[in-house]
């Protein structure tokens, strides 16, 4: 009975919608994507074994993926503990405590990797108090990017063929995984990431990002920087009036992150036009109703509707950052390939 009570609620969640955006362009609409790594990886931990009926399951997290599991963990009837800091924001960590997750703050930055890099540490202490726990490791674990074989079988089918993927980047699954099997059958399928600006994942240097949801303070296993093509950087400002424009014209309510993809693959689509071109859009709007949805709040962070102007910027080095959106020819290298080559090096480079 729980095993079929789980398939009928989170099955629905996982599955995304195909909506057409433009003559070539193609939105992969989620609800709420964590989901599908999420369901994923806990599935095959119970069939492993590396779950069983009293293992406490601990995960750090200040976003969507806390939440896919807190979902999950709720169905399962496991103890779920996430790991936070002081940024996630209010109406999420409600809902976390409400699905029964405990969920602890840490409150000191880390002096490598921030407060992600102090997350982890309390993680590892966490797991060392507790003899039998499971972690879903959703930067390293390889079974987060094979989850996403689900999206690519639904573009597969939906669609003649896929000749642009564009996405934004976080923990290298969803964007590596699901163009990992469109290479399947398109080796020649281009890859487009989106970042913004001070996130280390594509070379900048580590700074406060006002953006939610996009970047990065920590390089994860699973982004595989051989696999892109081109690497954008935005704006908070320029995602939250593409986030805008994306409800306005086409009535998709998602949340930023979405916003910078569709800004990024709007463009591109249009400079493109042979190319079939599908942009990944995350999570619903509904944790931003009273930030990137709300005029008065926009005009308070001096962010305007106003989408004019709206230019990328090419830039020959990854660590030139400009104002607004810049975009670099990465070429399917190594980061430390990129980093080389352009005269930079970094420890963390792969």
């Amino acid at each position: 009975m729980r095993s079929s009570v789980l398939e009928e609620i989170t099955a629905g969640v996982e599955q995304p919608q195909i909506v057409r955006l433009g003559p070539n362009l193609f939105g992969v609409v989620f609800a709420l994507m964590k989901m599908i790594p999420a369901r994923y990886i806990l599935r095959q931990a119970v069939a492993r074994g590396d779950i069983g009926p009293d293992t406490l399951i601990v995960e750090t997290t200040s976003g969507t993926f806390g939440l896919a599991l807190a979902m999950q963990a709720a169905l399962l009837r496991r103890r779920l503990i996430l790991v936070s800091d002081p940024v996630i924001d209010d109406e999420l960590h409600r809902r976390l405590t409400d699905l029964g997750a405990t969920v602890e703050i840490v409150r000191h930055m880390a002096a490598s990797g921030g407060y992600q890099g102090s997350r982890l540490e309390r993680l590892a202490e966490i797991r060392a108090e507790h003899d039998d726990s499971f972690c879903p490791e959703q930067y390293a674990n390889p079974d987060n990017p094979r989850s996403y074989r689900l999206v690519a079988e639904l573009l597969t089918e939906a669609l003649p063929q896929v000749d642009m993927l564009i996405g934004p980047v976080g923990s290298g699954g969803s964007m590596c995984g699901t163009a990992s099997f469109l290479r399947s059958v398109n080796p020649d399928l281009r890859l487009v990431g989106v970042d913004t600006h001070r996130s280390v994942l594509f070379g900048q240097p580590d700074g406060a990002r006002s953006l939610r949801g996009l970047g990065n303070s920590l390089i994860p296993s699973n982004l595989d920087h051989t696999a892109f093509d081109q690497v954008h950087w935005c704006s908070a400002g320029q995602a939250y009036r593409a986030t805008r424009k994306l409800h306005r014209e086409h009535a998709v309510f998602q949340g930023p992150t979405s916003g910078a993809a569709f800004l990024v693959a709007e463009r591109t689509a249009m400079t493109n036009p042979d190319a079939v071109t599908v942009v990944m859009l995350p999570d619903q709007g509904y944790r931003y109703q009273s930030t990137v949805y709300d005029d008065r709040w926009l005009a308070e962070q001096g962010h305007s509707t106003d989408p004019t102007g709206d230019r990328p910027v090419e830039t020959n080095h990854p660590r030139a950052e400009h104002a607004e959106w810049s975009w670099f020819n990465w070429g399917r290298r190594s980061l430390r390939e990129v980093l080389e080559h352009h005269g930079t090096s970094s420890v963390a480079a792969r």
